[in-house]
């Protein structure tokens, strides 16, 4: 698993848990954001994250986690440079070459699973924090099967 991969799934877990709204998380780094936190002024109160902002967030940072996974099987098997960069759909197809066919299965299906959690329509509520929490481990069980 690469860095970028394991810095959305971080992400997700920090957007699951609460703690990863910019605007009201904690702030961390290096010795060169120390004492950071105490000169930021207190975001106003339209900028705070919502409960489903957060889970909607949670979930475009898996799917793509999940898609930088898939691109790299892909790349490391050779695929062309036209289904690495082209559609997802393209990409999940030429995946079964790639991988056993469960794996891709189950890729392709939380991936959609994901599309739907990321897509906001005024009559449907966004995704819970069960759902993502379900997903969070399904895209990591995913993402492990792909970098074998």
């Amino acid at each position: 698993m690469n860095a970028t991969i394991r810095q959305l799934l971080d992400t997700a877990d920090l957007l699951i848990e609460g703690n990863g709204d910019p605007t009201t998380g904690p702030v961390t780094g290096g010795p060169a954001t120390v004492g950071v936190a105490a000169s930021v002024p207190a975001p106003p109160a339209a900028l705070t994250a919502t409960a489903a902002s957060r889970c909607r967030g949670a979930a475009f940072a898996l799917r793509a986690a999940l898609e930088s996974a898939v691109v790299a099987r892909l790349t490391a098997h050779g695929a062309p440079r036209t289904i690495r960069e082209g559609s997802m759909r393209a990409a999940l197809l030429w995946l079964r070459g790639c991988a056993e066919v469960e794996t891709a299965r189950r890729a392709k299906a939380a991936w959609s699973q994901l599309c739907l959690g990321c897509h906001y329509h005024q009559y449907e509520i966004g995704p819970t924090r069960d759902q993502v929490h379900v997903w969070r481990t399904e895209v990591a069980a995913v993402v492990g099967l792909l970098a074998r």
